[in-house]
């Protein structure tokens, strides 16, 4: 088991992890940034340490001064939360690096499963099912407008690196291709450093479902069941709530298989969350893998009385 780790993270996410290591009796080291050197989680932590100022890039985001923290403390852990580094690669591969253990998938894992193209490829040779669109990154305006015509618009433009909303545009017809092909591009690559684009058919009217995993590092994989996000604004979750009302059983499991088959195929470990698209008629269609804990995952802990943090520790050590 872990001793002591570091939770690379801030505020409520900072507090629910440092809460849980406490009653698994490992001690714990937090980071702050100027604008958060009074707040709770750095009293509640057994040792806090200034990491920069305000600004992200100036603080939870400078992975070398937060490794170097995590060595002059002697954590043989790291916690990322999620936002900032929590499925950054580089981030977890360079605490592997500096023998400390990144507490969530593997960096190749990140890597791979980040990338939605990537995502999409596993998907289509384990059978589950995928929007009909691209999966390899569209070269151009010219090629999103030649696939948009074989699958019949409306259709959904989306940033392969992309999160959260960003770099994502609804095309209606042939007209509105160029411009919003541009638009989403120069979003991504300012959002994520990466202007890769990819086209899928627009799903009409469709319920967002996303399965909570578990992966162990011997291909043991479980799910915990459904959380739906379906009420979004401006392409962000409002209100999240499990059971889905919409999910029969059989429905359930055929998801949730589906979910454990794509996480075993690509060797995933620790806590991820699958998410799928629902139309109107029950067919689902994976969409992405978020590679870290999710904002929503208390109610799932409410449903199964499962500590997902705690999970994450002993799945890691």
């Amino acid at each position: 088991m872990l001793k002591k780790i570091l939770i690379a993270n801030r505020g409520e996410i900072a507090v629910r992890i440092i809460n849980t290591a406490h009653e698994m009796g490992i001690q714990t080291v937090s980071i702050f940034s100027e604008f958060d050197k009074n707040s709770l989680f750095t009293r509640l932590s057994d040792e806090s340490y200034y990491i920069g100022n305000s600004p992200a890039s100036e603080s939870y985001l400078k992975a070398e001064s937060i490794i170097e923290i995590a060595k002059k403390t002697g954590c043989d852990g790291i916690h990322p939360g999620y936002g900032f580094l929590s499925e950054r690669s580089f981030f977890a591969e360079l605490c592997e690096k500096s023998g400390i253990k990144f507490i969530g998938p593997s960096h190749q894992a990140i890597d791979f499963l980040g990338s939605k193209t990537n995502a999409k490829k596993i998907a289509a040779e384990t059978n589950v099912p995928t929007v009909p669109g691209t999966i390899n990154p569209l070269k151009d305006y010219k090629e999103a407008e030649k696939i948009a015509s074989e699958i019949g618009y409306p259709v959904l433009i989306k940033a392969s690196a992309g999160g959260g909303g960003k770099g994502m545009r609804v095309v209606n017809n042939k007209d509105e291709m160029e411009s919003l092909f541009r638009m989403a591009q120069n979003e991504s690559k300012a959002s994520f450093g990466d202007d890769k684009i990819f086209l899928e058919k627009y799903i009409l009217n469709p319920r967002h479902i996303e399965f909570q995993i578990l992966a162990d590092e011997y291909g043991n994989v479980i799910h915990l069941g459904e959380r739906e996000c379906s009420m979004q604004r401006r392409l962000q979750k409002v209100i999240e709530e499990t059971p889905s009302v919409k999910i029969s059983e059989t429905l359930r499991n055929k998801m949730g298989d589906c979910a454990i088959k794509l996480a075993k195929e690509a060797g995933y470990s620790n806590a991820g969350t699958i998410e799928f698209i629902l139309d109107d008629k029950d067919n689902f269609y994976f969409l992405e893998m978020n590679t870290r804990l999710q904002v929503e995952h208390p109610i799932t802990e409410m449903r199964t009385g499962i500590d997902l943090v705690k999970e994450q520790i002993k799945i890691a050590s």
